[in-house]
């Protein structure tokens, strides 16, 4: 599963040095469980099982300020993306109607948030 998300990311999660700036410029650091550094861990050590079941991977706001920070261009927002990507894919018809969506948007919810989700997953 490991080189599934590398390849559909495009990423070497090798080239990490694990110094940190990523999380460091993360706006949702606070409230993510795995962190973006660490998501480039948890490729490395195939733990993917913990990152599909993750609630960072709805707390990610796909801004990329981490891609822009990151000195060895490892991209840790793209692998965040790439496992957001696969849950969707693995939840295949249990995705949600225009209607439920509706319901469960918190007001708080950034706007780019929807804008970038609408994005990546319209069909």
């Amino acid at each position: 599963m490991q080189e599934q998300v590398k390849t559909i990311s495009g990423v070497n999660p090798y080239k990490c040095m694990k110094c940190g700036k990523c999380s460091a410029s993360c706006p949702s650091f606070n409230e993510m469980d795995i962190k973006p550094h660490q998501f480039v861990s948890y490729v490395l050590n195939d733990d993917l099982e913990a990152l599909l079941n993750s609630e960072s991977i709805k707390q990610c706001l796909t801004c990329f300020a981490c891609v822009e920070r990151c000195p060895r261009d490892v991209k840790p927002g793209n692998l965040i993306d790439t496992v957001r990507q696969m849950v969707v894919r693995k939840r295949g018809a249990e995705l949600l109607s225009p209607e439920e969506v509706t319901q469960l948007l918190d007001p708080e919810l950034p706007q780019q948030l929807l804008v970038s989700a609408f994005r990546r997953y319209r069909r």
